[in-house]
């Protein structure tokens, strides 16, 4: 049996100390390596394009430059990369931004290691990482104004929604897995796969981050408390 490929991983943070540290544990785990570390924004994207890692952890203030205007520039120099949001920064629009422009997580600095360990594993896998009380201030801003400007111009997608992908799309937005929505729900994973197709279709939407913003938007969901 061949050996799992691990889990390859680029920091871009500009604080030494903090990527030393996350070095250090994310190595300590032996399904991930560390393929390399930088501090700006020319070291990130060249790193990027040289290693293809297949996560990178970004923080967005990098020592006055604007992470989050790195998102599309990381994603077009390592294709097949997805991108974390690793940040001690508070503020729900820049975390809105993040996420619209291509990043698959958003996890606190101050978070228990084990919580970016999961998200890890999670969006290597295809999921969504949506720290719930990040996630919380970030739908509280966009509700406001967002669900009486949207609500009705988007009723008629919503409206053709089956219940069976309404159930499907609830799962999702609790984090589960393909193979757990087909298990909860008794169907086969390329059943699941189709609804998931199907919703996509319907709401006009590309990926589970897209996804999920949505159903809070429209109040499919209920945001995380």
């Amino acid at each position: 049996m061949s050996k799992k490929k691990p889990i390859r991983i680029l920091l871009i943070d500009d604080h030494t100390v903090v990527r030393a540290a996350l070095r250090m544990v994310i190595q300590g785990e032996a399904e991930f390596k560390v393929v390399g570390e930088a501090g700006n924004k020319s070291d990130g994207l060249r790193l990027a394009s040289e290693e293809q890692p297949d996560i990178i952890l970004l923080d967005i203030d990098l020592g006055g430059e604007n992470g989050v205007d790195l998102i599309p520039e990381l994603i077009g120099a390592a294709e097949h990369a997805r991108i974390i949001i690793l940040t001690g920064v508070r503020d729900p629009e820049i975390h809105h931004q993040a996420v619209s422009l291509g990043a698959m997580g958003v996890v606190r600095k101050e978070k228990a290691i084990e919580i970016l360990i999961g998200a890890i594993e999670r969006v290597h896998a295809g999921e969504a990482w949506l720290d719930p009380s990040l996630m919380a201030k970030v739908l509280s801003e966009m509700s406001g104004t967002g669900r009486r400007k949207k609500k009705d111009p988007e009723a008629a997608k919503v409206s053709t929604l089956t219940k069976r992908e309404r159930e499907v799309l609830v799962l999702i937005s609790e984090g589960l897995k393909n193979k757990e929505i087909a298990e909860r729900l008794f169907i086969s994973e390329w059943t699941v796969r189709h609804h998931i197709t199907s919703i996509f279709n319907k709401l006009g939407v590309s990926d589970r981050v897209e996804l999920i913003l949505y159903a809070y938007r429209q109040g499919l969901v209920d945001p995380p408390r």
